[in-house]
């Protein structure tokens, strides 16, 4: 099970409509509000639209469609000079602008089969809609399209009988560019991993003589469902201590293997390097790309919040800083707090459990050796 869909500390409700037998054939009104223009929701709901109606042979063409996997095909490969193709680069550009990430020609947009019990209907004829996949963990429905390009209202706690084509981020790729976003944001300001190696340290504890780091060896997050429109999260950590300048250094540490809930999973990857800490003690984040982040913004919350705190000669806790700096989206219709963990030192080994209760992680000290 994707792990896009855990449980949280703070969730939203939206409105619901009423849906019965899981399908309503628009005209139907919807509860909730419209996604804002020009967010990611806005612009996958609008390409779902156009690729379910007036661009469905063209996307079938182009072999978008496949009617046997459930393998996210990029929208990319839409031929470019078409109408299809310049309207998933004008999407591709709407949604790099949304995530805060640069205007470099990269294409985040996909489209797969929902489910793959739907497969069987494709082969009979069945004729699939099209909709988003949506960021909203606590939506009761979903909005699809058909091929006149009415609207089609779906039970999000259950399978639709009719096949569904999803468009959505590829969330891997996104996390990729947007850690780096976040690096580069906080290296400017003296609060990335760039503090440590422009010190020149070589004291006791430095990269030159050898350091203590924190192992991961096994975690496990948990889950209470698996709805059918959202796809695969990608987790990443927001790692913080005070630098060897006293200022506040966060880094980010991407975890891809995390691809199921109620699984434990052994990476033995290197989660905190205690070289580039002032003290001995690190707090750490944990959060998810489930297509709506904005790492813009969360470089620039996390940059405003961190630069005002000072080194007063004892370790203090960053946890909360980090979580009252994310934008009040994030905890609403799109929350991407997954867990916290609370100053983990050079010492620190054994299963802890996360503050929110979503997950458990098994840690131990390692010995980094010079080279």
């Amino acid at each position: 099970m994707p792990l896009s869909r855990r449980t949280r500390i703070v969730v939203s409700t939206l409105g619901a409509w009423a849906v019965a037998a899981g399908l309503a054939t628009a005209p139907a009104q919807a509860h909730a509000a419209p996604a804002p223009t020009g967010s990611v929701a806005a612009v996958t709901d609008r390409l779902a639209a156009q690729l379910a109606g007036e661009f469905a042979d063209d996307a079938r063409h182009a072999g978008l469609l496949s009617a046997t996997s459930t393998d996210p095909v990029p929208l990319a490969r839409a031929a470019g000079d078409t109408a299809l193709g310049r309207a998933v680069r004008d999407a591709d550009r709407a949604v790099l602008t949304a995530k805060g990430l640069p205007q470099d020609g990269t294409s985040l947009l996909t489209i797969r089969l929902a489910h793959r019990d739907m497969a069987d209907a494709l082969r009979r004829g069945a004729v699939p809609l099209v909709a988003p996949s949506t960021t909203d963990d606590e939506t009761t429905t979903v909005t699809a399209y058909d091929r006149g390009g009415r609207r089609v209202a779906l039970a999000a706690d259950r399978v639709p009988a009719r096949p569904v084509y999803l468009v959505e981020v590829d969330a891997a790729l996104a996390l990729a560019k947007g850690t780096e976003v976040v690096r580069s944001a906080l290296a400017r300001h003296g609060l990335g991993s760039a503090v440590a190696a422009a010190s020149g340290s070589t004291a006791p504890g430095s990269a030159a003589s050898g350091y203590w780091a924190t192992q991961l060896t096994s975690i496990r997050l948990e889950d209470d469902k698996e709805p059918w429109h959202k796809g695969d999260a990608e987790i990443f950590t927001i790692t913080a201590g005070f630098g060897l300048d006293g200022k506040v250094k966060v880094d980010t540490v991407q975890l891809p293997y995390l691809d199921d809930d109620g699984k434990t999973y052994y990476p033995n990857q290197l989660l905190v390097h205690f070289n580039e800490y002032k003290y001995d003690l690190a707090d750490i984040v944990m959060m998810e790309e489930d297509g709506g982040t904005n790492y813009r913004d969360l470089a620039l919350a996390l940059t405003q919040a961190l630069l005002t705190i000072v080194d007063g000669g004892a370790y203090i806790p960053l946890v909360n800083a980090i979580l009252n700096a994310l934008p009040d989206g994030w905890w609403t219709d799109d929350p991407d707090y997954v867990d916290s963990w609370y100053t983990l030192s050079t010492t620190t080994g054994g299963t802890l459990r996360g503050a929110a209760g979503n997950g458990t992680m098994t840690v131990t000290p390692y010995w980094v050796a010079p080279l």
